[in-house]
């Protein structure tokens, strides 16, 4: 569609120039053809220099954007981003391209592989498995019952994806008007996997807004883990069970996060990082070193405040 018939459909008004909208894009990634938003002061310096063709701003960020590229003026930039996203969103699991499936591959008779998917040699798809269209799956990686890949994910080669994992399904992600009413956020974005990655059973991978969600090579993540939507895991991680990362979170190289630990959202976590068990992060932290509780502080800290406080009620109970 044109930009312009897009805003009409939203009710927003624009005196830039009309161009055919491909897609929407973050400010670092888009080009010319595809439009963004900014709805955070601390993303001012992606909007200097984004080659978008398009950015729906605040009145008040409009001296920020760079001379090549159009202004959709709204009062609020997240509800309208969310409105728009509607129109670039497909309709999942349907696709004309022809399947290419190695005659070394095994696909069982009770699994589904979408069109225009491509599965290499080696790959093993078990009973139940459904994948979706414009899949790639590379060499002998396992995909085991029940598990369901949607659209447009890559998965590398020698990665194992246990029993009943969703790999690919939105995130939670919506938008709410003044009467607080929810409207969704269609993801549009795709799930990469790396090699070497094993993904536990019930565990779920979202899909990125626009971009792209990533796991890192040779990363390893437990049963029932949430992974949220435009996250990024560096290699060699380590994510035990029923631990969740929000959306935009940022794990350099062999983080681990031990059971039932979490993160905000949009943060930097460092390599090497360790969480233990129940650590709540709330905010970026440096890598290297030990962390606990909450609020998150190092362990050792964590530990020493434990020790004070059963001491303080045993004297005074």
């Amino acid at each position: 569609m044109y930009l312009s018939q897009i805003l009409k459909e939203i009710g927003l008004e624009y005196k830039g120039e009309d161009f055919r909208v491909s897609s929407f894009e973050t400010l670092k990634d888009a080009d010319s053809s595809q439009i963004s938003f900014l709805n955070d002061e601390k993303f001012i310096e992606d909007l200097k220099v984004t080659k978008a063709g398009a950015v729906i701003i605040k009145i008040e960020h409009e001296e920020f954007l760079p001379n090549n590229c159009n202004a959709i003026i709204s009062r609020n930039p997240h509800f309208d981003m969310a409105k728009m996203s509607k129109y670039f969103a497909k309709m999942p699991f349907l696709n004309n391209g022809k399947k290419d499936i190695s005659d070394l591959a095994t696909v069982d008779k009770h699994a589904v592989v979408g069109d225009g998917s491509i599965i290499e040699e080696g790959v093993y798809i078990m009973p139940g498995a459904i994948i979706g269209a414009n899949v790639k799956i590379g060499k002998n990686t396992r995909i085991y019952p029940n598990v369901v890949v949607y659209d447009n994910v890559q998965i590398g080669e020698n990665c194992f994806i246990q029993a009943g994992a969703i790999i690919g399904s939105d995130g939670y992600g919506f938008a709410h008007t003044d009467l607080g009413e929810h409207v969704k956020i269609y993801h549009t974005g795709n799930v990469v996997i790396e090699d070497d990655v094993e993904i536990g059973a019930n565990t779920t991978v979202d899909r990125a807004v626009f971009g792209t969600t990533r796991i890192g090579k040779n990363t390893k993540i437990d049963n029932l883990v949430q992974i949220g939507h435009n996250c990024e895991l560096g290699q060699s991680c380590i994510l035990v069970a029923q631990s969740g990362l929000s959306g935009s979170t940022t794990l350099g190289r062999n983080v681990v996060m031990g059971g039932q630990s979490a993160s905000a959202g949009h943060l930097q976590i460092g390599d090497f990082a360790q969480i233990a068990a129940r650590g709540g992060i709330t905010k970026s932290i440096e890598g290297g070193k030990t962390y606990g509780g909450f609020p998150l502080m190092l362990q050792k800290d964590w530990l020493r405040t434990q020790l004070r406080m059963i001491k303080y009620f045993k004297k005074n109970k």
